[in-house]
């Protein structure tokens, strides 16, 4: 069968059965902004949500028949191309310490702007992700999307889908969450990146497997682990992290500050936990570290021991190469703070 390729929609169709009010899609554009994502033409009736699957979830605003026509795409306007070159200032601070500025910088560009920005490799994106089984015990119902992102499979029958080993059974999906940064659309797990929604829902999934249509239920609810998005920025002194729990009940959780290291036991709805231990990049100062509960996140503010970037939030024992730092001027995803930075000893040679 076709499958309708308007935004929102995206489902299978009988031509014979298609009709003025068979299609509920999204004629605008989606929204990704710092985390949230909406519709561009009805972001005011369904709020921004922070999850990819509450996302997808979200009805069209618009009635139509399906279509197959390929969605029209606004060109952008071609930006300058950016070179770089390599300078290493040195400047003094007010206090008298010596400060590295970047060791690139990008021509043709306003001296305001990024000065470089190197996606970081997947390795240091740890998402703590349990995946899902499927319950062959429970009936399905025709029609039904498996689960697995990038699959996209309509369930048919059992003897389609879930029994045996036939083709209809393997579900070919990305095991890891989608990422959303700068314009680029992909998946933790693979290393491909688009620009378009439409292309990013195209990226064929990288692992094989079965389909997931009905999930197991855990025996143990309290123990339903959830996965949270974890961002930070950073200044001189201090390190900001944000981890995405929505709704975390702050009389049962915990963060508890170490020097070396943060760990992280969130009670969210539904009997969801979040549990993870970040081993930070460098020594923090834990008395007058501070974190603090808002309605969609929960927030930590690392005090540094010592004025050096950080690199990275957690601690690798991979090598990193040459320094590769994102610099800005406000809060956002990415090691990111002012614009110049100060190195310690090792850093410092190696520059």
């Amino acid at each position: 069968m076709p499958r309708c390729t308007r935004r929102g929609c995206g489902k299978e169709f009988e031509p014979a059965d298609n009709t003025e009010t068979s299609c509920h899609y999204h004629p605008g554009a989606p929204v990704f902004h710092e985390g949230l994502k909406s519709w561009s033409c009805c972001s005011r009736i369904n709020k921004p949500v922070l999850d990819f699957d509450e996302f997808m979830g979200i009805p069209g605003c618009e009635v139509s028949v399906h279509t197959e026509a390929v969605p029209q795409v606004i060109p952008q306007e071609p930006k300058p191309a950016a070179t770089t070159t390599g300078i290493l200032t040195v400047t003094k601070s007010e206090d008298g310490k010596e400060v590295f500025s970047t060791a690139q910088t990008l021509l043709n560009q306003p001296q305001t702007s990024a000065c470089l920005s190197t996606a970081l490799p997947a390795e240091f994106i740890a998402p703590f992700h349990t995946e899902e089984e499927d319950d062959p015990s429970k009936a399905v119902a025709p029609g039904k999307e498996c689960r697995h992102k990038g699959c996209r499979v309509i369930f048919v029958s059992d003897a389609e889908n879930r029994i045996g080993n036939g083709e209809g059974t393997v579900c070919t999906y990305h095991p890891a969450p989608p990422i959303f940064h700068e314009g680029s659309k992909g998946y933790l797990c693979c290393k491909r990146r688009v620009l378009e929604f439409e292309e990013f829902l195209k990226i064929e999934g990288c692992k094989k497997g079965r389909h997931i249509f009905v999930p197991k239920q855990s025996h143990r609810r309290s123990r339903c682990f959830a996965e949270c998005r974890v961002d930070h920025y950073q200044t001189p002194s201090e390190v900001h992290v944000s981890v995405f729990a929505k709704q975390a009940d702050k009389e049962r959780s915990k963060v508890t500050v170490e020097e070396t290291q943060v760990h992280f036991d969130l009670y969210l709805p539904a009997q969801k936990r979040f549990k993870r231990t970040i081993q930070l990049f460098g020594p923090v100062e834990p008395t007058t570290s501070s974190y603090k509960f808002f309605g969609t996140k929960v927030e930590v503010i690392l005090k540094k021991l010592d004025t050096r970037s950080w690199t990275v939030l957690e601690k690798t024992t991979r090598d990193l190469g040459k320094l590769s730092l994102t610099f800005g001027v406000g809060g956002r995803t990415g090691t990111i703070g002012g614009k110049e930075i100060i190195l310690d000893e090792q850093n410092r040679n190696r520059a």
